[in-house]
């Protein structure tokens, strides 16, 4: 097995309020506060978070799942460096009002912290 090339986050200097976001586990860098579309989201932990892009992830098969908006096509995401289960990433989105979440990234706020 290689080595992991895990990227580093960080705020643009103009962003006053801006915010790293990693892995609560091992503080990996997964995304920033410019990437959050959507807070009104829930997982299995409580609140969770809908990303444009997450980094430093791995993800497992893909499966269809009934969520409370309908039939989906997701995939569990976990770190890349412990392993941690974070959320889950929609490939597929079954009804029309629901296709904006294709390709983005479901992060619970239980499963990350702020690192800087």
């Amino acid at each position: 097995m290689g080595l992991k090339h895990l990227e580093y986050l960080a705020v643009p200097s103009t962003l006053t309020n801006g915010k790293v976001f990693g892995c609560r586990r091992c503080k990996t860098h997964l995304t920033t506060s410019e990437q959050i579309e959507s807070k009104n989201f829930n997982g299995q932990h409580g609140r969770a978070y809908l990303f444009t892009n997450v980094v430093n992830i791995c993800t497992g098969p893909a499966e269809d799942r009934p969520m409370t908006t309908g039939l989906h096509t997701v995939r569990d995401v976990m770190c890349a460096k412990c392993g941690e289960t974070l959320g889950w990433k929609y490939d597929k989105a079954y009804e029309a009002n629901q296709k904006y979440k294709e390709g983005k990234f479901i992060l619970e706020r239980a499963m990350w912290t702020d690192v800087q």
